[in-house]
C-alpha cells in the first residue's frame, strides 16, 4: 500500500505538471510561429517598398531616354533639375557604352559608367541592368543602387539610386526588434543593416526569412535574434499561464479522484466482502428437449450498505485490476454454496460459474473449484465453469491439463461469449470442452433486416461438428427460441424465459414454473430490464 501511495503520489504529480510541459510545448511553438510570421511581414514591408522604388527608378530612366544624349550641352541644366528636385536619386544621366555622356551631378563627360560604380560592367553589356553596388565614386562609403537600360545604337540612360534611402527604411523596421535586414540587387552588393550577436539559448536560434521579388531581381533577408523569439514565447505562455493553472488544478482533481476510486476499491471489495455486501443473483437456463429449466447460471451483484448498486463490469474490472478477482471469486463460491443447501432441486441440476483468467491460471484454482463441488455435492449437481476466450490463450498446456483434470472429476467446461473474443479456432479442439455459448449479438442478428446468420450458422455447425452442446443467450423472443431450436440448439438463457433472481425467488420459482414448458411469447416479467 505503500508503494501504491508513492505511484499515486508521483502520478498526481505528473497530472499536476502535465498542463505546464504541454503549455511550454504549445506556446514554444506558438512562439515561434508568431516570430516568424512576424518576420514574414517585415520582409513583405521591406520587398514592397524595394519595389516601388524599382518603378520610381525606371520611370526616371524612361523620362530620360526622351532626351537626344548628343545634346548634352543643352539638356544639362535639365538633368541637373530633374536629379536634383526627385527624390532618392544620388545621380542620374545619359550614357553611350561605357560612357557618361551627362550626369546630374557632374555635368557633362563626367567619366565612365565602370568609374562611378567602381566595378566592371558585365560583357556584354545587358540591355537592361540592375545592381546593387557598395558605393560610387562621389561616395564611396554609401552603397546605391545602379538602374541602366541601353538602347541598340550604344546610347542609354542611368538612375543611381542612394542606399542610404533603402537603410533609413530598413533601420526604422528592424531596430525595434533587432533584426538584421538586408537587401540585394541581382546578386551585388549586400545592402545590411543591423547587427546579429552571438547568443546562446538552450531553446531558441536565430530565425531567418528569405523571399524574392516575382517583379525584380531582388531578395530580401530578415533574421531576427533568439531573444526575440524567446520574448515572443515569454509573452504568449504569461498569457497562458493562469490557464495551464487552472487545468493543472483540474487534472490533479480529476486523477486524485480517479486515485482514490483506485485505491478504495480494493479496500472496498475487501470491506465489502467481509460486510457480506455481495450477493448472487441466478438467471435459469431452459432445455428445449426436455420442455423444462435444466440449470441456472450464478451472477455476481453488490449492494453497497448505503443501498448504492455497483454495476458488475465496474467492480469486476476494479477487481481484476486490483488482483481482487480471486478473493472475489472465491467469496462467490461461499455464497452459491450456502444458498444451495436451501434448494430442491434434481440431480443433474446444472449451476454455472464463470471464472476469471486469473484464478484460473493461479496454483489455487483446482483446490478452490474441488472444495467447492465437495461442498454442494449432497445436492448432486452438475457444475459448469465458464470460461471466455482469453482465459485460454495465456498459459495453454498449463490451463488445458486443470480443465482435463477437473473434467475427470465431473466438472464440465463452457465457453462464455463465444465469437467475441480473439480465441483461435483451433482451441475448440486443443481443450476438453462441454459447451459453447453464443453471445447474444449473433442471436439478435436473427431478427437482423436481411434475415442472413451466416457466422451463427458456422457457430452452431462447428459446435456440432465438435460434439459440443450449444447455449443461445440473450434470448428474447419467439422467433429467435423457434430459429435455435429448428437448427439444433438445446439451451437457451435469457428474458424470454426467466431473468436474473435472488436464490430465495429462485427457489419459489423452481417449484412453480421450473418444470413447465416455454410459453411461446414474452411475458411482462421477461421483458423488464435488469
Amino acid at each position: 500500500m505503500r508503494k501504491k501511495r508513492e505511484r499515486s503520489w508521483l502520478v498526481l504529480l505528473a497530472a499536476g505538471l502535465l498542463p505546464l510541459i504541454l503549455g511550454i510545448l504549445f506556446t514554444f511553438i506558438a512562439a515561434q510561429r508568431t516570430e516568424q510570421r512576424q518576420l514574414e511581414t517585415t520582409a513583405e514591408v521591406v520587398l514592397n517598398h524595394a519595389e516601388n522604388l524599382s518603378d520610381h527608378a525606371w520611370d526616371m530612366v524612361r523620362q530620360l531616354e526622351k532626351y537626344d544624349p548628343r545634346a548634352c550641352g543643352y539638356i544639362g541644366k535639365d538633368i541637373q533639375r530633374i536629379g536634383s528636385v526627385t527624390a532618392y536619386f544620388r545621380s542620374v544621366g545619359l550614357t553611350k557604352n561605357n560612357d557618361v555622356l551627362c550626369s546630374s551631378a557632374y555635368g557633362q563627360h563626367p567619366g565612365t559608367i565602370e568609374g562611378m560604380i567602381r566595378m566592371p560592367l558585365p560583357t556584354p553589356i545587358p540591355d537592361r541592368w540592375i545592381q546593387s553596388v557598395a558605393g560610387t565614386a562621389g561616395a564611396p562609403q554609401r552603397p546605391a543602387v545602379l538602374f541602366f537600360r541601353q538602347q541598340p545604337m550604344g546610347y542609354g540612360a542611368f538612375a543611381l539610386v542612394d542606399g542610404q534611402y533603402l537603410l533609413d527604411f530598413m533601420h526604422a523596421l528592424g531596430m525595434p526588434r533587432a533584426y538584421q535586414v538586408s537587401i540585394q540587387f541581382n546578386h551585388g552588393y549586400r545592402i545590411e543593416t543591423g547587427h546579429i550577436a552571438a547568443e546562446n539559448h538552450l531553446l531558441f536560434n536565430s530565425l531567418v526569412y528569405r523571399t524574392t521579388s516575382a517583379r525584380y531581381p531582388v531578395t530580401i533577408s530578415i533574421i531576427s535574434p533568439p531573444s526575440e523569439a524567446l520574448k515572443a514565447w515569454r509573452q504568449v505562455f504569461l498569457t497562458f499561464l493562469p490557464m495551464a493553472a487552472i487545468l493543472s488544478l483540474l487534472f490533479m482533481a480529476l486523477v486524485s479522484n480517479w486515485l482514490k476510486r483506485r485505491l478504495s476499491y480494493h479496500d472496498e471489495l475487501r470491506r465489502g466482502i467481509a460486510n457480506n455486501e455481495f450477493s448472487v443473483n441466478y438467471q435459469p437456463v431452459y432445455d428445449i428437449s426436455s420442455v423444462s429449466c435444466a440449470g441456472a447460471e450464478a451472477l455476481l451483484r453488490w449492494q453497497r450498505r448505503d443501498g448504492e448498486w455497483v454495476r458488475p463490469d465496474v467492480f469486476i474490472a476494479a477487481a481484476e485490476a486490483e488482483s481482487m478477482i480471486i478473493p472475489l471469486t472465491q467469496h462467490l463460491l461461499e455464497l452459491i454454496a450456502a444458498d444451495v443447501k436451501q434448494w430442491d432441486v434434481p440431480p443433474g441440476f446444472h449451476l454455472a460459474i464463470n471464472v476469471a483468467a486469473e484464478h484460473l491460471q493461479h496454483p489455487c484454482f483446482v483446490s478452490d473449484i474441488r472444495q467447492f463441488a465437495t461442498t454442494v455435492a449432497e445436492k448432486s449437481l452438475v457444475i459448469i465453469l465458464e470460461l471466455t476466450e482469453r482465459s485460454l490463450i495465456s498459459e495453454g498446456q498449463e490451463v488445458a491439463e486443470k480443465l482435463s483434470l477437473l473434467r475427470r472429476e465431473g466438472i464440465e467446461i463452457a465457453i462464455d461469449d463465444f465469437g467475441t473474443g480473439n480465441c483461435s479456432l483451433s482451441y475448440l479442439q486443443t481443450f476438453e470442452l462441454d459447451y459453447l455459448k453464443i453471445d447474444r449479438g449473433f442471436i439478435n442478428a436473427i431478427e437482423s433486416v436481411d434475415g442472413e446468420t451466416p457466422v451463427l450458422d458456422a457457430i452452431i455447425n462447428l459446435s456440432h461438428k465438435l460434439a459440443l452442446q450449444v447455449l443461445g443467450e440473450g434470448v428474447e423472443t419467439p422467433m429467435q427460441l423457434e430459429y435455435l431450436k429448428n437448427h439444433g440448439v438445446m439451451f437457451i438463457q435469457g428474458y424470454l424465459y426467466a431473468r436474473p433472481m435472488s436464490s430465495e425467488a429462485l427457489a419459489h420459482w423452481l417449484t412453480n414454473e421450473g418444470r413447465l414448458p416455454l410459453v411461446s411469447g414474452l411475458s411482462d416479467d421477461a421483458s423488464a430490464p435488469l
